[in-house]
């Protein structure tokens, strides 16, 4: 199972921006699926999940109303809009599939058993 991560970059503070998570040998369709960040210094943390159906999401208290979880099953992809952006929001952002199939949408990280590479995101004030 392989999972990347793409669409990082630097980005303005109010801006936005959209993370894609492609996954091989494993069907979003039947797996829920999260992302996490990472800031510099700081410990992972989570971010927001779906899952498998898609249609039940979960999100940090941090990201809430400004980022948004969901997928589409035809690429297999996973997707991440980040919205008002804050320079706090500056970390490295992780997608990662739920190890059961068809598991309820969870924050635990312990679930997760496959990760992407990571894709940055840098926001300036």
């Amino acid at each position: 199972v392989q999972l990347q991560a793409f669409g990082g970059g630097l980005v303005q503070a109010r801006g936005s921006l959209s993370l894609s998570c492609a996954a091989s040998g494993r069907t979003f369709s039947t797996y829920a699926a999260g992302w996490f960040r990472q800031a510099p210094g700081k410990e992972r943390e989570f971010v927001a999940a779906l899952d498998w159906s898609g249609t039940n999401t979960k999100y940090a208290d941090s990201v809430k109303g400004r980022f948004t979880i969901s997928k589409e099953n035809a690429k297999n992809t996973v997707y991440l809009q980040l919205s008002s952006l804050k320079p706090e929001d500056t970390a490295v952002y992780y997608c990662a599939s739920d190890s059961r199939f068809m598991a309820t949408v969870t924050q635990d990280a312990l679930r997760y058993d496959y990760w992407g590479q990571g894709t940055l995101v840098t926001v300036s004030s």
